[in-house]
């Protein structure tokens, strides 16, 4: 049982606990995640298909770049809760996930630098340094998170949750249900706040490309860049993970979960533009990460467990990575000025998701799994006493 006991006040009659080595629902569910991050930002600014049908991609994904960090965030929490290991102390938590993460952003950063020196695009001191080091989150200015491999700004905010997270544990371990229910309450509805406290109080130029210039980047940059803010998703997750471990949260359905999921996703495709970039997303997506766990904990039918899936959520970390790159020089170099038909733009787009798988496959095989491998576990030692029947999964291993 990861984790350790809640006091007595919470009264679990069945409590939910792991009987496998992995949760492959949910990586297989990272893998759709990253997706709808790569369809955002291939029907957003950088648009392959142009035209009526390009219009009615860009209007169906327009929030699902969002939907699809959020998702990671509320599983990085879920994930990193469900599997922490007793007594494992920060050190420890911290070097497994520096090891998962800076290895592929070093590559991609290098590679970011080569295609920015490519394209005689300006460099500046501080996005350079703020991106290599994972602290563009939190600077807000437009041009620092959004230089170099701009993807990896979340990474920013997943350092921040890192660091934090063997400090938030033991606290969340020691509240009863019934608080963890208060707790997630005022979570919730800090992420309704938030936005409506950044469009009261939050000064700026408005940027014309976003809200029809009605928002500032410091504006956006209060409720979706800040590193503070984005962890109301972790925290929520953290919790969904405590609920069902300790039995306090109800079985639920897979099908109706993602009714909510998709339910949310219009719902925040129709709200004002600062509501639907926050945090509201984890409050209907946090339910799915609960049921799929669920049906891998008790093993009954889940669509996200297929071989093909699961194999492409272990890639969807270096996916996510690269395909910023693929997708901004693709466009570049091969859509931005040729008036292309749409059967061409379609084949390119196509061209661009395969790109980035082969590139992504390349990336796990010769960096990731093998830095992990390497680093991430301490030397072998003669086990004190019999040996876990479950090996835990961390976020990060699951692909994360």
């Amino acid at each position: 049982m990861p984790g350790s006991p809640v006091p007595s006040t919470a009264t679990p009659s069945a409590p939910d606990r792991p009987r496998a080595a992995r949760l492959p629902s949910l990586t297989g569910m990272r893998f759709l995640a990253a997706l709808l991050v790569f369809a955002f930002h291939t029907t957003f600014q950088t648009r392959f298909i142009g035209g009526d049908p390009g219009d009615a991609l860009s209007d169906c994904f327009a929030n699902a770049g969002f939907y699809g960090v959020t998702f990671f965030f509320v599983l990085s929490g879920f994930v990193l809760t469900w599997s922490a290991r007793p007594a494992e102390g920060a050190p420890r938590v911290w070097r497994r996930r520096l090891v998962k993460i800076f290895p592929n952003h070093l590559v991609t950063f290098v590679a970011a630098a080569f295609l920015m020196a490519a394209g005689s695009e300006v460099f500046t001191t501080k996005g350079v340094l703020a991106n290599l080091f994972l602290v563009q989150a939190w600077i807000p200015e437009i041009q620092v998170p959004n230089t170099m491999n701009a993807v990896s700004w979340s990474l920013s905010c997943e350092l921040f949750f890192y660091l934090a997270f063997p400090f938030l544990l033991p606290v969340l371990e020691r509240l009863s249900a019934r608080r963890l229910w208060t707790v997630a309450g005022v979570l919730a509805a800090l992420t309704v706040l938030v936005p409506a406290v950044s469009s009261w109080t939050v000064a700026g130029t408005p940027l014309p490309f976003i809200a029809d210039g009605s928002l500032s980047f410091e504006q956006i940059w209060s409720v979706y860049f800040f590193p503070p803010v984005r962890a109301i998703e972790f925290v929520l997750g953290m919790i969904a993970a405590r609920l069902v471990l300790t039995g306090a949260l109800p079985r639920i359905g897979l099908l109706p979960a993602a009714v909510i999921a998709v339910g949310g996703y219009v719902l925040n495709s129709s709200v004002p533009y600062l509501y639907g970039v926050a945090g509201t997303g984890a409050l209907w997506l946090a339910p799915l990460v609960v049921a799929a766990a669920q049906a891998d904990v008790r093993e009954t039918a889940s669509p996200f467990r297929g071989r093909v899936l699961v194999r492409l959520g272990e890639l969807s970390f270096a996916f996510y990575m690269v395909h910023g790159l693929v997708v901004t020089y693709g466009h570049k170099w091969l859509v931005a000025d040729e008036n292309l038909s749409g059967a061409a733009a379609a084949a390119l787009l196509l061209a661009a998701l395969l790109t980035a798988l082969a590139l992504a496959l390349a990336l796990y095989s010769w960096v990731e799994a093998p830095a992990v491998r390497r680093f991430s576990a301490p030397r072998a030692k003669k086990p004190a006493g019999p040996a876990p029947a479950v090996v835990p999964l961390t976020a990060l291993e699951a692909g994360e």
